[in-house]
């Protein structure tokens, strides 16, 4: 297939003059059927010669296949990957991989196995070859996150980075429509939280345009026909523009509130990110003008938090934490966890702030971010 190619760089009227960007060694190999007829190729090239595969339940048929194309180099399959990685999961991937002797990890699927196979790499050193199956995008980044009583730590280290990451849009037919519409739109929180982290740059202003544009235009198309080969080599390849921006940037309120509802009170992953986005971005608005240009243009929206949570309910995919199971009792305590821990952000982060944030997207009504045009707004 042919990509589009990126559009403009930021046309805002200042241009960032002032900015570092820095780039890690990653070697990317993208190709219907990759999975099996590339990563034993990839683990040669990296010298590696016992390599255990780790997997969640779900994708465990999948892993098992590469594992079969990896033939002698491959020590075994650990197939114990779960959401937001466990501390105790991630200590008995390390058992593993010492009792096998492996000198290094193959990890297939989404973000779970991507995560197990960082924490992996976080303990040993290893090096780590990712085929993700979904569209979280942490194949992209040094970023790694760990699971213990109820509190998610996430941290950065270039270690736990994949060598190698082999896109195989095949391999994303089997994920149902619902988690599709969710991963992609995780993968869309990463590039809009990106554009106004504090060490934005205009390259990453310019994956995040393109990004935001192929995700939201392939997800439509996918929801109307899951089999479409041409939408999910466009998604994956948005998942990869998401997940490089998130990779060279810091990560905000958007993640923090994800972090505390999915490590403390036990929300799913991708459909939290579904639901919170919209919301947490209509309150950096007024503080993430660049941003608010650049997402303007990408989707093609006067009032892109509105256009977020639009796009999530043609599609069907979850609007409110009230859905995931969040009961409302859970807020206060909440915000005052995310707004505890200090993290960079456009806006000034407080208690009542995030309170404000989590209460809205618990109800699940339209964002109110005060970017609606006049035509939008009823006669007073």
């Amino acid at each position: 297939m042919t990509f589009p190619s990126f559009q403009r760089f930021d046309s805002s009227p200042s241009f960032q003059s002032d900015f570092t960007y820095e780039t890690r060694p990653v070697r990317v190999v993208f190709r219907p059927g990759a999975a099996v007829t590339a990563t034993p190729g990839e683990a040669a090239r990296l010298g590696l010669r016992r390599l255990l595969v780790v997997c969640g339940s779900r994708g465990e048929a999948v892993a098992r296949a590469v594992a079969d194309a990896l033939g002698d180099t491959c020590v075994g399959v650990h197939a114990e990957a779960r959401m937001h990685v466990p501390v105790e999961n991630a200590d008995r991937a390390v058992a593993a991989v010492r009792a096998a002797g492996a000198n290094g990890c193959v990890a297939v699927g989404g973000g779970s196995a991507i995560g197990l196979g960082k924490a992996i790499a976080l303990r040993t050193g290893l090096p780590l070859i990712a085929v993700p199956s979904t569209y979280s995008g942490s194949e992209m980044t040094p970023v790694w996150g760990l699971t213990e009583h109820g509190t998610k730590r996430t941290g950065r280290d270039p270690v736990v980075q994949p060598r190698s990451v082999v896109y195989d849009p095949r391999l994303t037919l089997s994920l149902p429509v619902p988690l599709t519409v969710t991963s992609g739109v995780n993968a869309l929180a990463h590039a809009v939280e990106a554009l106004y982290a504090p060490d934005t740059s205009p390259l990453v202003s310019v994956m995040a345009e393109e990004g935001v544009r192929a995700m939201a235009e392939a997800l439509p198309r996918l929801a109307a026909d899951p089999e479409d080969l041409d939408a999910r080599s466009r998604a994956l390849y948005a998942a990869w523009l998401c997940g490089s921006c998130l990779g060279a940037t810091t990560m905000g309120l958007h993640h923090k509130l994800c972090h505390v509802l999915g490590g403390t009170y036990g929300l799913p992953h991708a459909e939290t990110h579904t639901v919170v986005l919209p919301y947490a971005l209509a309150h950096n608005a007024p503080a993430a003008p660049r941003a608010l240009a650049v997402l303007r243009r990408a989707l093609g929206a006067d009032d892109p938090p509105r256009a977020l949570w639009e796009l999530a309910g043609r599609l069907g995919a979850p609007r409110s934490l009230a859905e995931l199971g969040l009961e409302e009792a859970d807020l206060t305590p909440a915000a005052a966890r995310v707004a505890g821990e200090p993290y960079a952000n456009p806006r000034e982060v407080t208690a009542e702030g995030v309170r404000g944030v989590l209460l809205a997207a618990f109800e699940g009504g339209p964002p109110d971010s005060g970017l609606r045009t006049e035509g939008d707004r009823k006669p007073s």
